[in-house]
């Protein structure tokens, strides 16, 4: 089993920064794909962002592309979001997910959920 805490959510205004926080405990050994989704009211869980262990090789959704960071540390076993330049449709619970493989095409495991509100 692997567990996954996420950290950094918070308020802030457009055009404000924050940077979030996954880190991996257990199995971890077993992973090699992590990243993050989004789920804002009344709409399904969206993809955002994720990142191989081995390479670092990165991915984005289209609308944070130039906006958002994604990062590792293996020593840490922990991912971040770099997330500047925020837009109040950014507001959304952010989860972290963890993979043996592709975190887009399944997800062995999930964080709780931190909450991200960007007001205008």
């Amino acid at each position: 089993q692997v567990q996954l805490v996420e950290s950094g959510g918070g308020l802030v205004q457009a055009g404000g920064s924050l940077r979030l926080s996954c880190a991996a405990s257990g199995r971890t050994f077993s992973l090699s794909h992590m990243g993050w989704f989004r789920q804002a009211p009344g709409k399904e869980r969206d993809f955002v962002a994720s990142i191989y262990w081995s390479g670092g090789t990165t991915s984005y959704k289209d609308s944070v592309k130039g906006r958002f960071t994604i990062s590792r540390d293996n020593a840490k076993n922990t991912i971040y979001l770099q997330m500047n330049s925020l837009k109040p449709e950014d507001t959304a619970v952010y989860y972290c997910a963890a993979d043996r493989f592709n975190i887009r095409t399944n997800t062995d495991y999930w964080g709780q959920g931190t909450q991200v509100t960007v007001s205008s």
